[in-house]
């Protein structure tokens, strides 16, 4: 399947299903303050405050491997402040890919607490949180029981670049194998509105080869529609295992 095709695919998917229409119009409509965590597969030591909303909606993202194109429509991520510390975190994909019917995976319900207040909560030093929950059954066949993930975040500034270190692992859905992850986070501001950010990241499931890959993108906050922040990442895989290419688009707001 050509690339433009793909698009194409996903413009009528959109056309059909006014309940998405109806989000992106409602989401474009109302102004609230960002915590933009898209385009990452990493996140920061931060959370949203108490009684906050945040949605992360992915509503775009394309991955190729082994010849074969797949794409992910939509990417939700929901982030609720139970208090300054916490937040609980629930996640879900519908995944489509070709010639096949669409899918729910990788879903997910996690907890994340700020242990060491720092720069990213306007306090000196190193900002230190973990986050950890559940991975949910997803649709997939093999992947139909319940597994576990945690790991610790360091969230940090050196010149003029913001960084967050995420390392951790789990067990898996599927036969509870352990598995280790990393991701290193990497900010760096053009102008007030725009960053451009890079991000490395990999995940080693046992005695399976790691799938490593990385990130470059922008992150975009307009001036004229107060709160609304796009995202762009282009993503290569770094290993046999990872897809070799990759590319996400989305925005978030928080309320």
């Amino acid at each position: 399947m050509a690339y433009s095709g793909g698009i194409n695919k996903q413009l009528e998917y959109f056309s059909r299903r006014p309940a998405c229409l109806l989000l992106i119009a409602v989401l474009s409509a109302v102004p609230a303050k960002v915590f933009a965590y898209r385009p990452f597969v990493s996140t920061d030591a931060d959370v949203v405050e108490a009684g906050e909303i945040e949605i992360e909606f992915g509503y775009f993202n394309w991955e190729r491997a082994n010849r074969e194109n797949s794409y992910v429509t939509p990417q939700l991520v929901f982030n609720y402040g139970l208090s300054n510390t916490l937040e609980l975190i629930g996640e879900f994909e519908l995944e489509h890919v070709s010639g096949e019917s669409s899918q729910l995976v990788d879903p997910g319900l996690f907890l994340k607490k700020v242990f060491k207040p720092g720069v990213l909560q306007g306090s000196p030093g190193v900002s230190f949180a973990v986050e950890a929950g559940l991975l949910l059954p997803s649709a997939i066949d093999e992947e139909d029981q319940t597994g576990f993930e945690a790991f610790g975040i360091l969230s940090g500034t050196a010149a003029n670049f913001t960084w967050h270190l995420n390392l951790g692992g789990g067990v898996d859905r599927a036969n509870h194998d352990a598995f280790a992850l990393w991701g290193v986070i990497l900010e760096h501001p053009v102008t007030s509105n725009l960053k451009l950010v890079a991000e490395f990241n990999g995940e080693s499931l046992r005695n399976e080869a790691a799938e490593n890959s990385g990130l470059l993108g922008m992150v975009w906050e307009s001036s004229a529609i107060p709160g609304l922040t796009l995202d762009l990442g282009i993503r290569h895989g770094s290993s046999r295992a990872a897809p070799d290419w990759g590319a996400t688009m989305g925005l978030s707001y928080s309320f």
